[in-house]
């Protein structure tokens, strides 16, 4: 959970809330198949229920007000990895930064798997 206070008042969210608004934008990212699952327990989980969600390889840790962003991807074989990669980075800071005003310190992103459609 991350706290942020302003002459309003104190809001609390969660970092469930971040993992499912990166996990949409990068969904959307051009050359992204997937979003891979972080944790064996997210595998497991994605095994057992038979779905996804956007949320999965997506993992937050909050450090002071910045925000530490690891995702995992699935990237469609034959397109520019770095390419994505940067897009990815650039979408994520944009849609964080409008979401709630809070900067992101660093975005690992994993490429996971290729696939070629």
């Amino acid at each position: 959970m991350l706290k942020l206070e302003n002459h309003l008042g104190t809001t609390t969210i969660t970092t469930e809330y971040f993992a499912g608004l990166i996990g949409n934008v990068v969904s959307s990212c051009y050359g992204v198949v997937g979003i891979s699952a972080s944790t064996p327990m997210q595998g497991m989980l994605r095994r057992v229920s038979g779905r996804s969600t956007p949320a999965q390889g997506v993992k937050i840790k909050a450090i002071g007000d910045k925000l530490v962003v690891d995702i995992h991807i699935k990237v469609l074989y034959g397109i520019n990895v770095s390419a994505i990669v940067k897009s990815i980075m650039n979408k994520v800071r944009y849609a964080v930064s409008q979401a709630v005003g809070l900067q992101v310190a660093k975005i690992n992103v994993f490429v996971d798997d290729m696939t070629a459609e």
